[in-house]
């Protein structure tokens, strides 16, 4: 096929010599496609490093994730029983524990935990505040697994309370408070009862809650927002997720390197803990 080329001049239309068709060389596909496989597999691999940042392969390193806390916890214990023993000290098994003298047990928690006051404190969004030491054994194998052991307790407080922080935001949500409000009238006159009554109990018995959390219609919201609500905080708390990986990759590690030369006392389900709120001494972890 063969072009002519009009050119517009003032006033008057200037027609040129037809051109020859031009013919533009196409691309070989089989290229094109193996381009496009190999730059889809490229990112496919850095979004797999990025996600999973303890993907590399290590010696002694399990693959689940409850076995690799387990790990960490097995190499805090061994580094804690060492500290411990230097102060002629020895971790007590948690039969151990109630026979303890009163004595005993103050002299085992300064040692384990610290003294107070207590140095390390950050005030959650939900209003709780958790504080922990920076003395102590405990504190001591922090610090030898994680590098930075502010940064680590910061980074943890933060992560296991990312649920809380999102079922906190619910209470903002008009559909949220008119369930509640249901709940609250639900539970508060299962029989008749008045809720200010002196035998209607603190709390409804678990038959009369999860017919509560039906009839307000509050679970089914809450199974509605908690999704959306804790993506948006994920995201704004993506840095202190960030450092979470990163220290727990460097704590993997550096247990995978201790307990194949140590094997651990016993088994770490029994190592105490001692994160406190002091705004709620019974405040539940929430992990995400």
């Amino acid at each position: 096929m063969r072009k002519i080329i009009t050119v517009a001049t003032r006033g008057r239309h200037v027609s040129t010599a037809p051109l020859p068709e031009r013919r533009t060389a196409r691309p070989a596909e089989p290229l094109r496609l193996i381009r496009a496989v190999c730059i889809a597999t490229l990112a496919l691999l850095l979004t797999s490093c990025a996600d999973h940042p303890t993907a590399s392969p290590h010696r002694g390193i399990p693959a689940g994730e409850q076995a690799q806390d387990d790990l960490i916890k097995s190499a805090q214990l061994v580094l804690a029983t060492r500290c411990l023993s230097g102060q002629g000290l020895t971790m007590p098994s948690p039969r151990e524990r109630p026979k303890a003298t009163a004595a005993e047990d103050k002299r085992f928690r300064a040692a384990y935990f610290g003294t107070d006051p207590r140095e390390l404190a950050l005030t959650l969004p939900t209003g709780y505040t958790v504080t922990a030491n920076t003395d102590g054994c405990l504190a001591n194998a922090q610090r030898v697994l994680y590098g930075d052991q502010k940064r680590w307790f910061e980074a943890e407080v933060v992560v296991n309370n990312l649920r809380a922080e999102a079922q906190a935001r619910m209470a903002t949500d008009p559909d949220h408070r008119a369930a509640t409000a249901r709940w609250k009238r639900c539970a508060g006159n299962p029989s008749g009862t008045r809720l200010d009554h002196p035998d209607h109990p603190d709390h409804p018995d678990p038959a009369v809650t999860d017919r509560c959390n039906r009839e307000s219609g509050l679970a089914e919201v809450e199974s509605r927002l908690e999704p959306t609500l804790l993506a948006k905080v994920r995201t704004e708390r993506r840095e202190q997720l960030a450092a979470h990986r990163q220290l727990r990759t460097i704590a993997l590690r550096r247990a995978a390197d201790l307990t194949s030369a140590a094997k651990a006392p016993r088994s770490p389900a029994g190592e105490p803990n001692d994160h406190r709120s002091e705004t709620d001494p019974t405040e539940r972890r929430h992990t995400s």
